[in-house]
């Protein structure tokens, strides 16, 4: 691998480094977007049947909040109603929204960074082509004698052919996982949003 790398000669060292970067964009966004810690699937459940007496105390939203992202907006409804028994269902969902902008924030963290990768890598690809080419061309000597340094002629190949590879293998990883990525972190916030939009109405039946 090293020797291939070395063929490839120095354009291809910013493609390994945007594909080291990559990975750990891709293994972190894994870790960061599951399920369990985004929107467990029987919380908003458990929400709903603790708050049909009363609204917990501080204590248990401050232990919702901590539990996932989902937890984290529905915490905000209710400390809305600990802070103001008497606010309306407006203030009420503008709190959950206000935290819901926040964990979208945090969704949606480093997509960005993937995605210009993704964009970025096949140019990068295309610059070590472009070097590999001049260094054909400047491989072949002037005047009558044509015949040129197979060598350098072979290097400048292997340049050329080894960045445009690299630069695909690259970008096309990261173009596939950050639209699943992306598909993921929008069917989230539909979550997010139906739950909170289903506990503010449950919330405000209570107090009718």
């Amino acid at each position: 691998m090293f020797s291939i790398l070395q063929a490839a000669g120095w354009p291809i060292w910013p493609l390994v480094a945007c594909s080291v970067l990559a990975m750990a964009l891709i293994i972190e966004r894994f870790i960061s977007l599951q399920t369990l810690k985004v929107a467990p699937p029987r919380l908003l459940d458990e929400v709903l049947t603790v708050t049909r007496l009363s609204v917990p105390g501080p204590d248990v939203v401050s232990k919702l909040e901590k539990n996932s992202a989902l937890g984290e907006v529905l915490a905000a409804g209710l400390r809305a109603l600990n802070t103001n028994p008497l606010c309306n269902q407006d203030e009420l969902r503008a709190g959950m929204e206000a935290s819901g902008r926040l964990v979208a924030h945090r969704l949606e963290r480093y997509l960005s960074a993937l995605a210009t990768i993704a964009s970025v890598a096949p140019l990068m690809g295309l610059f070590g082509t472009v070097v590999g080419m001049i260094e054909i061309f400047g491989s072949q000597p002037g005047g009558a004698n044509m015949g040129g340094n197979p060598a350098q002629l072979a290097h400048g190949i292997s340049v050329a052919l080894y960045n445009t590879a690299f630069g695909l293998i690259v970008a096309i990883p990261s173009l596939i996982f950050w639209r699943y990525f992306r598909a993921r972190v929008d069917e989230y916030l539909l979550t997010l949003e139906l739950s909170a939009e289903r506990l503010a109405r449950h919330l405000y039946t209570l107090r009718k």
